[in-house]
């Protein structure tokens, strides 16, 4: 699978646990391409590989940011198989893809299989894996490195937003964490 703007792929398959584990579509997706980000930072799959940590599938499925841990909507079976720019988290549930909005912790079927959401992407990345603030962040002449996500400010989710945002590249994981933190804190709000 070829996707536009590729900013990295994956290097061969090292962590073989992680990926007998796996179910057998994501397993020949993988086979293929261990992983890549595409849309210039907007859309990560991660591989069945041991380093870099923020690429590997084992790392948020069963490691130190295991997504499970962080985020009680999260099986400990389900399968955190992709992410956006935002840090929004692609899941596969029973063969079927779910989105983590990171923000809220709040989880939605999007009622399609892993081969449909691929194809949805790569027909409109912006519009299905809401890339609007991955163009402004370009726009401003920012660039996102493999490894890192957007940190916005205030969150998308709180009414201040509608005046504006500011948007900054950080590290992967300090993005998830600071997440996970932020949706435990609003978890109790109305």
């Amino acid at each position: 699978m070829k996707l536009l703007g590729t900013t990295f792929t994956g290097s061969a398959i090292d962590d073989e646990a992680t990926f007998k584990r796996l179910p057998k579509n994501l397993q020949s997706l993988l086979q293929q391409e261990n992983g890549f980000i595409a849309f210039d930072g907007g859309l990560h799959l991660r591989g069945a590989c041991l380093s870099p940590a923020w690429h590997s599938l084992r790392e948020v499925w069963a490691g130190e940011f295991a997504l499970h841990e962080l985020y009680p909507v999260i099986n400990k079976t389900d399968v955190p198989f992709a992410q956006d720019c935002l840090g929004d988290q692609f899941i596969l549930r029973q063969d079927v893809v779910h989105r983590l909005s990171s923000e809220t912790g709040e989880l939605d079927s999007l009622e399609i299989s892993i081969e449909t959401f691929f194809v949805k992407a790569e027909a409109n990345p912006v519009e299905f894996l809401s890339l609007q603030p991955l163009l402004q962040f370009m726009r401003e002449g920012g660039k996102l490195e493999p490894g890192q996500l957007l940190s916005v400010y205030p969150p998308f989710c709180t009414k201040e937003s509608a005046n504006g945002v500011s948007l900054r590249a950080i590290a992967m994981f300090d993005c998830l964490e600071s997440l996970a933190g932020f949706a435990r804190q609003i978890s109790a709000l109305p």
